[in-house]
């Protein structure tokens, strides 16, 4: 079998990776193509086009970079229709798969989508959309099964990708460190990380205070902004957090990462103005953090564009410490909620099911 995966951000790279690994499992004679980073090149994929070209985030960016979105396109579709795969598998990134699942499906491809657009969140006219286009959908929340099912797309429950690389917090490190996780983009570590710090300094963490930074970005780009005010940890989020008692967090998959490590945290985000001014007009959701979504409750502080400001997020951090044990308790019930643990080999299984028409597995 080909298969092809299309992905456009560095968490979906390296969750669709994991499930290739599952798929050769599976399949001894597979092939394996498509868009990715590190995480699917080192799988063996052959990668038509790297993710560095792909990471957009935010209306008014995509207008600006709206020629080099055309061009990837055009790569991307070239590719598909050199190599002929048996299914193209989409992971998250939906402003641009959600254009590909419609054309794929024109030409006549069997398209599965793992990671489901957030339709339920904002632009449920998705929904409508990979209803027409998309074959079947891994979905990786608990509430999203229900969701799509209500809208006749048929979607598997597979658990969410984060359990299966969450280790359990070593006991025996002490835990006296402020983790700063800027986020994964720059646009998002430039907004994000001078306000994190100024406000950890007013908190008194000026000897504790760490940030989990990228390699790909370098240790030159992060030390511009942090300007001697913290050490600088690269490439290992886990370590960082397995030794803070607090973290100050860019919303996003981090946030879950946060709490599945046991720490306390502050969820913070702001984006360009008008982004953010369109985007109040369209997001349905009373949260932005995906602790407080999957929980259906505000279990963890989010500072939100104009409250994000030194001061606010130096308080949210202090009230967010005295209330420890009650977010621990709200922890352990999220954990319980999210699978056991397998959703890749559970999503590889799926999808081979698919292809073999075999049924498909249900995963929950």
């Amino acid at each position: 079998m080909k298969y092809f995966f299309i992905t456009g951000e560095a968490s979906g790279d390296l969750h669709a990776s994991n499930v290739v690994h599952s798929l050769r499992a599976l399949d001894a004679y597979s092939e394996f193509f498509g868009t990715g980073g590190k995480h699917m090149g080192r799988a063996g994929v052959k990668l038509v086009l790297d993710i560095k070209e792909m990471a957009f985030m935010g209306f008014v960016e995509v207008v600006k970079n709206i020629f080099k979105i055309r061009t990837n396109f055009k790569i991307v579709k070239q590719a598909i229709t050199d190599i002929q795969p048996d299914v193209i598998v989409l992971v998250d990134y939906p402003g641009f798969n959600l254009r590909m699942a419609k054309w794929a499906k024109e030409q006549g491809f069997k398209v599965v989508y793992y990671i489901a657009p957030q339709a339920w969140a904002w632009k449920e006219g998705r929904v409508k959309k990979i209803k027409a286009y998309v074959d079947l959908l891994l979905v990786i929340l608990p509430f999203e099964k229900e969701f799509f099912q209500k809208h006749q797309v048929p979607s598997v429950y597979v658990g969410h990708p984060l359990l299966e690389r969450i280790p359990e917090p070593d006991p025996e490190i002490e835990k006296d460190k402020i983790a700063i996780l800027p986020g994964s983009r720059r646009q998002e570590i430039e907004k994000m990380l001078p306000v994190m710090l100024d406000a950890m300094y007013l908190h008194g963490a000026q000897n504790n205070l760490v940030v989990a930074g990228l390699s790909e970005y370098g240790e030159e780009y992060y030390q511009s902004m942090i300007k001697g005010r913290a050490t600088l940890v690269m490439d290992k989020v886990y370590d960082v957090l397995d030794s803070s008692k607090l973290a100050i967090v860019t919303s996003g998959t981090a946030s879950l990462e946060t709490a599945l490590m046991k720490v306390p945290q502050v969820v913070c985000y702001a984006v360009n103005p008008i982004t953010y001014w369109i985007a109040r007009f369209l997001v349905k959701v009373n949260y932005i953090s995906l602790v407080n979504l999957i929980l259906g409750r505000p279990v963890v502080p989010e500072m939100i564009q104009k409250d994000f400001y030194p001061v606010s997020v130096k308080n949210a951090s202090m009230e967010v410490m005295l209330d420890a044990n009650s977010v621990q308790d709200a922890y352990l019930q999220l954990r319980k909620m999210l699978g056991k643990g397998d959703t890749s080999q559970r999503a590889a299984l799926v999808i081979y099911d698919l292809l073999n028409k075999r049924g498909i597995s249900s995963a929950g």
